[in-house]
């Protein structure tokens, strides 16, 4: 199995499940790679079942698929990850809009003192990290929103688009990005949605029309690891 490096043994199938998850979600297994039970139960130092299970779990979550021997890794779609920027787009508009009725003039405040950190971190800073804050930003827009499901549903998209993520904030940079969310925290101070909305919209469609690009950059960075 083409895993970058072995997991540490563990003995909870919460913890298995866990490490499996991330390395779906970080394509440390290939797209299309089938996946043995049985090394895996060794990898981990667990019996199958909890293996079994973990990898209906991700099945269910989409991240995997089911093959005539088991299940393997879904492969990395341009369709999948558009529609997934469509749904990503739809529930952080929704999540902006109620944001608008709903945050406080601290929760905003907190909001703009978040992305002066983020901006401060160091050039050097990990992509992985970058995404992260850049995750940050957005879900504290959601948590404004004071809707429990929108939230789960954004965390769920986040993860899923995640290794995407990260290959365009390495074409990307994260300046644009930063510059776009300073716009949004302005718009949301000066109470103006229509224009949060529309930076918001234009903020996440552009990384979904450089998809296909992404996508196969990737995939590139997936094989020659």
């Amino acid at each position: 199995m083409s895993v970058a490096s072995k997991p540490a043994k563990r003995g909870r199938g919460s913890d298995v499940f866990a490490a499996l998850r991330q390395m779906a979600i970080s394509y440390q297994m290939r797209p299309g790679e089938r996946l043995n039970e049985l090394e895996l139960a060794e990898q981990f130092g667990v019996s199958r079942t909890p293996v079994r299970e973990a990898l209906t779990r991700l099945a269910s979550e989409g991240l995997l698929i089911e093959s005539s021997r088991g299940y393997m890794r879904k492969p990395l779609e341009v369709q999948e990850m558009t529609d997934l920027y469509e749904a990503r787009q739809a529930v952080e508009r929704e999540c902006l809009r109620l944001a608008f009725e709903r945050a406080t003039p601290e929760e905003k405040r907190e909001l703009a003192d978040y992305l002066k950190a983020s901006r401060s971190v160091p050039p050097d800073t990990s992509i992985e990290k970058l995404v992260e804050l850049d995750e940050g930003f957005h879900l504290r827009i959601a948590a404004m929103s004071k809707n429990a499901e929108l939230q789960r549903m954004l965390v769920s998209l986040n993860e899923r688009l995640r290794f995407v993520r990260w290959i365009d904030m390495e074409n990307v940079g994260r300046e644009s990005t930063q510059q776009e969310h300073a716009e949004i925290i302005d718009a949301l101070m000066s109470q103006d949605m229509e224009r949060a909305q529309a930076i918001l919209n234009a903020h996440i469609a552009l990384r979904r029309e450089r998809i296909i690009d992404t996508i196969t950059k990737g995939l590139a960075k997936i094989y020659l690891r």
